[in-house]
């Protein structure tokens, strides 16, 4: 089981364009239904390559939870413009193996401290209507849902940057940082 070897408190940090063959490794390991819940539908192989190669470029935000050392969960913060707009979107995708244990709970508490010291006022999560994880994820955060016909639109109010929230964000980005660090192989063997 998953949960057994799974770290107790797993590395949740930013990504960088350094993490692009991670990002690319993550999304490849989607199976089918996670990937038709995570992009409103069926997806190719090409498809998700080419999503995982241009999603820095994008301009996204993206966190990425690593409980055993690899990216195993993934969170997206994208601003709807070119530019931090007072709305973005946000969106996530979690192996499955790794659902839930409280990942994308972890991401999405980070993605939404990141929206609020962004200034965004309207954070969107996108969904089908049977994502029913992701909708109660949303709800956990007080979103609103609108429901159409096939999908759903999660809405989170957010306030705007308080002293708290930035604080928040940057003890999450240093902690990330440790983790990783301490985590990295061959970091034991030289502390020894």
């Amino acid at each position: 089981m998953v949960a057994g070897i799974a770290s107790k408190s797993p590395v949740i940090r930013r990504l960088w364009p350094t993490d692009q063959d991670q990002i690319s490794n993550h999304f490849s390991r989607l199976n089918e239904q996670v990937r038709r819940l995570r992009f409103g539908g069926a997806v190719s192989d090409e498809f998700v390559e080419q999503y995982a190669g241009r999603l820095i470029e994008l301009g996204s935000l993206l966190y990425g939870a690593f409980p055993d050392g690899e990216l195993r969960a993934l969170g997206e913060l994208r601003g709807l413009l070119d530019d931090w707009p007072v709305t973005a979107e946000a969106a996530f995708s979690v192996q499955e193996p790794w659902q839930d244990q409280g990942l994308g709970a972890a991401l999405m508490d980070r993605v939404v401290a990141a929206a609020q010291n962004r200034g965004v006022k309207s954070l969107h999560m996108i969904c089908l209507r049977e994502n029913e994880k992701m909708r109660h994820l949303a709800l956990k955060h007080d979103a609103i849902l609108h429901f159409n016909r096939y999908e759903v639109d999660a809405e989170l109010e957010r306030p705007w940057p308080t002293p708290f929230s930035l604080a928040e964000e940057i003890a999450g980005d240093a902690k990330g940082f440790v983790q990783a660090i301490l985590r990295w192989p061959g970091a034991s063997a030289q502390g020894a």
